[in-house]
Protein backbone atom coordinates (compact mmCIF):
# COMPACT_ATOMS: atom_id res chain seq x y z
CA UNK A 1 0.00 0.00 0.00
CA UNK A 2 0.91 3.79 -0.54
CA UNK A 3 1.16 5.26 2.82
CA UNK A 4 1.74 9.38 3.59
CA UNK A 5 2.76 9.61 7.04
CA UNK A 6 1.73 13.37 9.00
CA UNK A 7 3.56 11.85 12.15
CA UNK A 8 7.26 11.49 12.80
CA UNK A 9 6.59 8.90 15.26
CA UNK A 10 4.18 7.06 12.86
CA UNK A 11 6.74 7.53 10.01
CA UNK A 12 9.45 5.90 11.39
CA UNK A 13 7.18 2.77 12.66
CA UNK A 14 6.00 2.66 9.08
CA UNK A 15 9.49 2.63 7.80
CA UNK A 16 10.06 -1.04 9.53
CA UNK A 17 7.78 -2.72 7.45
CA UNK A 18 8.20 -4.25 4.21
CA UNK A 19 4.40 -4.65 3.23
CA UNK A 20 4.69 -0.54 2.85
CA UNK A 21 5.56 1.57 0.67
CA UNK A 22 5.72 5.42 2.11
CA UNK A 23 5.66 7.88 -0.33
CA UNK A 24 5.68 10.87 1.41
CA UNK A 25 6.56 12.47 5.21
CA UNK A 26 6.75 16.02 6.67
CA UNK A 27 9.99 17.88 6.78
CA UNK A 28 9.92 16.90 10.86
CA UNK A 29 10.04 13.60 10.17
CA UNK A 30 13.87 12.66 10.79
CA UNK A 31 14.12 8.39 10.84
CA UNK A 32 14.79 6.83 9.52
CA UNK A 33 18.14 8.83 8.35
CA UNK A 34 17.99 7.76 4.81
CA UNK A 35 14.25 8.53 4.11
CA UNK A 36 15.39 11.08 1.22
CA UNK A 37 17.81 8.58 -0.46
CA UNK A 38 14.32 6.02 -0.53
CA UNK A 39 12.62 8.60 -2.52
CA UNK A 40 10.17 9.24 -0.15
CA UNK A 41 8.26 12.99 -1.22
CA UNK A 42 8.60 15.91 1.27
CA UNK A 43 5.15 17.13 1.96
CA UNK A 44 5.87 20.31 4.13
CA UNK A 45 5.21 20.39 8.07
CA UNK A 46 2.47 18.47 10.50
CA UNK A 47 -0.09 22.05 10.76
CA UNK A 48 0.78 22.79 7.17
CA UNK A 49 1.20 19.87 4.93
CA UNK A 50 1.03 20.43 1.34
CA UNK A 51 -2.55 18.92 0.71
CA UNK A 52 -2.19 19.25 -3.36
CA UNK A 53 1.15 17.36 -3.49
CA UNK A 54 0.27 14.84 -1.15
CA UNK A 55 -2.93 14.21 -3.32
CA UNK A 56 -0.80 13.91 -6.15
CA UNK A 57 1.11 11.30 -4.64
CA UNK A 58 -1.60 9.01 -4.96
CA UNK A 59 -1.58 7.19 -1.53
CA UNK A 60 -3.99 4.50 -0.76
CA UNK A 61 -3.70 5.68 3.10
CA UNK A 62 -2.70 8.90 4.99
CA UNK A 63 -2.26 8.78 8.37
CA UNK A 64 -2.69 11.29 10.70
CA UNK A 65 -2.53 11.95 14.49
CA UNK A 66 -5.65 14.01 16.76
CA UNK A 67 -2.79 15.88 18.49
CA UNK A 68 0.24 16.63 15.70
CA UNK A 69 -2.34 17.46 13.12
CA UNK A 70 -5.18 19.72 12.28
CA UNK A 71 -8.64 18.92 11.18
CA UNK A 72 -8.58 21.25 8.67
CA UNK A 73 -5.92 19.42 6.54
CA UNK A 74 -7.89 15.73 7.39
CA UNK A 75 -11.20 17.62 6.31
CA UNK A 76 -9.68 18.98 2.79
CA UNK A 77 -7.65 15.42 2.12
CA UNK A 78 -10.98 13.56 2.49
CA UNK A 79 -13.11 15.87 0.38
CA UNK A 80 -10.45 15.09 -2.32
CA UNK A 81 -11.15 11.48 -1.60
CA UNK A 82 -7.96 10.24 0.24
CA UNK A 83 -8.60 8.25 2.91
CA UNK A 84 -7.02 9.40 6.43
CA UNK A 85 -6.74 7.72 9.12
CA UNK A 86 -6.51 9.79 12.48
CA UNK A 87 -4.55 8.03 15.63
CA UNK A 88 -5.47 9.53 19.21
CA UNK A 89 -2.21 8.36 21.56
CA UNK A 90 -2.25 9.66 25.26
CA UNK A 91 -0.55 6.62 26.55
CA UNK A 92 1.77 4.44 25.40
CA UNK A 93 -0.73 1.35 25.40
CA UNK A 94 -2.86 3.74 23.27
CA UNK A 95 -0.08 3.67 20.85
CA UNK A 96 0.51 -0.13 20.93
CA UNK A 97 -3.11 -0.30 19.80
CA UNK A 98 -2.98 2.34 17.14
CA UNK A 99 -0.39 0.68 15.85
CA UNK A 100 -2.03 -2.94 15.78
CA UNK A 101 -4.97 -1.28 13.88
CA UNK A 102 -2.62 0.24 11.33
CA UNK A 103 -1.25 -3.18 10.83
CA UNK A 104 -4.75 -4.36 10.22
CA UNK A 105 -5.48 -2.04 7.72
CA UNK A 106 -2.32 -2.13 6.12
CA UNK A 107 -2.36 -6.02 5.86
CA UNK A 108 1.56 -6.39 7.47
CA UNK A 109 2.81 -8.20 9.96
CA UNK A 110 3.73 -6.95 12.88
CA UNK A 111 7.47 -6.03 13.43
CA UNK A 112 9.81 -6.99 16.33
CA UNK A 113 10.13 -3.64 17.84
CA UNK A 114 6.15 -3.44 18.96
CA UNK A 115 6.25 -6.69 20.81
CA UNK A 116 9.51 -5.72 22.54
CA UNK A 117 7.76 -2.22 23.49
CA UNK A 118 4.67 -3.70 24.98
CA UNK A 119 6.66 -6.21 27.15
CA UNK A 120 8.55 -3.06 28.36
CA UNK A 121 6.17 -0.77 28.98
CA UNK A 122 2.71 -2.37 29.24
CA UNK A 123 2.50 -4.37 32.61
CA UNK A 124 2.06 -2.85 35.86
CA UNK A 125 2.79 0.84 37.09
CA UNK A 126 6.33 0.90 39.05
CA UNK A 127 6.46 2.59 42.31
CA UNK A 128 7.07 6.39 41.96
CA UNK A 129 10.45 6.55 43.22
CA UNK A 130 11.27 10.89 41.20
CA UNK A 131 9.58 14.20 40.88
CA UNK A 132 10.20 15.48 37.53
CA UNK A 133 9.38 18.56 35.19
CA UNK A 134 8.82 18.30 31.53
CA UNK A 135 9.62 21.68 29.48
CA UNK A 136 9.31 22.19 25.85
CA UNK A 137 9.34 25.46 25.25
CA UNK A 138 10.65 28.44 26.63
CA UNK A 139 9.87 32.63 26.26
CA UNK A 140 7.00 31.92 27.12
CA UNK A 141 7.78 29.10 29.49
CA UNK A 142 5.78 26.01 28.62
CA UNK A 143 5.81 22.14 29.97
CA UNK A 144 4.24 19.20 29.80
CA UNK A 145 0.64 18.24 31.52
CA UNK A 146 -1.67 15.34 32.08
CA UNK A 147 -3.22 13.70 29.72
CA UNK A 148 -0.74 13.50 27.49
CA UNK A 149 1.95 10.56 26.33
CA UNK A 150 4.70 12.07 27.88
CA UNK A 151 3.48 12.32 31.05
CA UNK A 152 2.13 8.88 30.74
CA UNK A 153 5.51 7.59 29.57
CA UNK A 154 7.21 9.43 32.68
CA UNK A 155 5.23 7.97 34.96
CA UNK A 156 5.33 4.29 33.34
CA UNK A 157 9.42 5.12 34.69
CA UNK A 158 8.54 5.73 37.74
CA UNK A 159 8.69 9.62 37.71
CA UNK A 160 5.89 11.86 38.60
CA UNK A 161 4.97 14.42 36.66
CA UNK A 162 4.30 17.33 38.71
CA UNK A 163 2.25 19.02 36.64
CA UNK A 164 0.17 16.21 35.77
CA UNK A 165 -2.77 18.11 37.27
CA UNK A 166 -2.80 21.16 34.70
CA UNK A 167 -3.79 21.27 31.04
CA UNK A 168 -1.87 19.86 28.27
CA UNK A 169 0.80 22.39 27.79
CA UNK A 170 0.40 24.94 30.03
CA UNK A 171 2.15 28.25 30.34
CA UNK A 172 4.52 28.92 33.34
CA UNK A 173 6.76 31.03 35.02
CA UNK A 174 9.96 29.47 36.25
CA UNK A 175 9.11 30.49 39.71
CA UNK A 176 5.99 28.35 39.36
CA UNK A 177 8.52 24.97 37.96
CA UNK A 178 10.49 25.61 40.87
CA UNK A 179 7.11 26.00 43.82
CA UNK A 180 6.42 22.19 42.30
CA UNK A 181 9.55 20.63 43.52
CA UNK A 182 10.53 18.53 41.09
CA UNK A 183 13.46 16.25 41.76
CA UNK A 184 14.94 17.12 38.21
CA UNK A 185 13.82 19.11 35.46
CA UNK A 186 14.15 17.27 32.15
CA UNK A 187 15.05 19.75 29.16
CA UNK A 188 14.51 17.41 25.99
CA UNK A 189 16.16 19.08 22.19
CA UNK A 190 12.69 19.44 20.70
CA UNK A 191 10.63 20.90 19.97
CA UNK A 192 12.55 23.62 21.55
CA UNK A 193 16.41 22.62 21.25
CA UNK A 194 17.16 23.19 25.01
CA UNK A 195 21.05 23.52 25.89
CA UNK A 196 23.44 23.60 28.67
CA UNK A 197 22.61 27.14 29.23
CA UNK A 198 19.01 26.68 29.96
CA UNK A 199 19.48 24.13 32.67
CA UNK A 200 21.42 25.31 35.87
CA UNK A 201 21.30 29.33 35.09
CA UNK A 202 17.77 29.00 34.76
CA UNK A 203 16.90 27.11 37.69
CA UNK A 204 17.66 26.57 41.30
CA UNK A 205 16.55 22.47 40.75
CA UNK A 206 18.45 19.76 38.94
CA UNK A 207 18.37 19.54 35.21
CA UNK A 208 18.72 17.02 32.85
CA UNK A 209 19.73 17.30 28.88
CA UNK A 210 17.36 14.73 27.31
CA UNK A 211 16.42 13.19 24.05
CA UNK A 212 13.25 14.45 22.77
CA UNK A 213 12.58 11.67 20.49
CA UNK A 214 13.20 9.38 23.45
CA UNK A 215 10.92 11.79 25.76
CA UNK A 216 7.69 12.33 23.74
CA UNK A 217 7.86 9.84 20.62
CA UNK A 218 5.70 6.63 19.75
CA UNK A 219 7.00 3.68 17.56
CA UNK A 220 10.54 2.02 17.92
CA UNK A 221 12.59 4.81 19.97
CA UNK A 222 10.08 3.21 22.77
CA UNK A 223 12.71 0.40 22.56
CA UNK A 224 15.50 3.22 23.44
CA UNK A 225 13.64 4.75 25.75
CA UNK A 226 13.73 2.11 28.10
CA UNK A 227 16.82 3.33 29.10
CA UNK A 228 15.91 6.93 30.53
CA UNK A 229 16.45 6.69 33.61
CA UNK A 230 19.73 5.93 33.03
CA UNK A 231 20.74 8.31 30.60
CA UNK A 232 19.11 11.30 32.95
CA UNK A 233 21.48 9.98 35.65
CA UNK A 234 24.05 10.37 33.13
CA UNK A 235 23.22 13.85 32.28
CA UNK A 236 22.25 15.27 35.44
CA UNK A 237 24.01 18.89 36.54
CA UNK A 238 23.79 21.04 39.10
CA UNK A 239 26.20 23.54 38.90
CA UNK A 240 28.47 20.45 37.90
CA UNK A 241 27.14 17.97 41.02
CA UNK A 242 26.19 15.00 39.95
CA UNK A 243 22.85 13.19 40.93
CA UNK A 244 22.24 13.36 44.59
CA UNK A 245 22.13 9.53 46.08
CA UNK A 246 19.20 10.16 48.00
CA UNK A 247 16.92 10.13 44.39
CA UNK A 248 16.74 6.58 42.72
CA UNK A 249 16.42 5.80 39.39
CA UNK A 250 14.59 2.91 38.05
CA UNK A 251 15.51 0.21 35.96
CA UNK A 252 12.68 -1.26 33.26
CA UNK A 253 13.09 -4.85 33.85
CA UNK A 254 13.61 -7.24 30.89
CA UNK A 255 11.24 -9.70 32.83
CA UNK A 256 7.40 -9.82 32.32
CA UNK A 257 5.03 -8.75 35.16
CA UNK A 258 6.04 -5.25 37.61
CA UNK A 259 9.03 -3.08 37.10
CA UNK A 260 11.35 -2.34 39.12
Amino acid sequence: MRVVSLVPSITEALATLPEVALVGATDWCTHPADLDARGVARVRGTKNPDVAAIVALGPDLVVANKEENRELDVRRLREQGVRVEVTDIATVPDAVAAYRHLLGLLDAHEPAWLAEAERLWCGPLPPVTTRVAVPIWRDPWMVVGGDTFTSDLCRRLGWENVFADADRYPRVEIAEIEKRRPDVVLLPDEPYVFTADDGPEAFGVPTALVSGRLLTWYGPSLVDAASMAELVRENWTLSGETSPDNVQFPRISGETGPRT
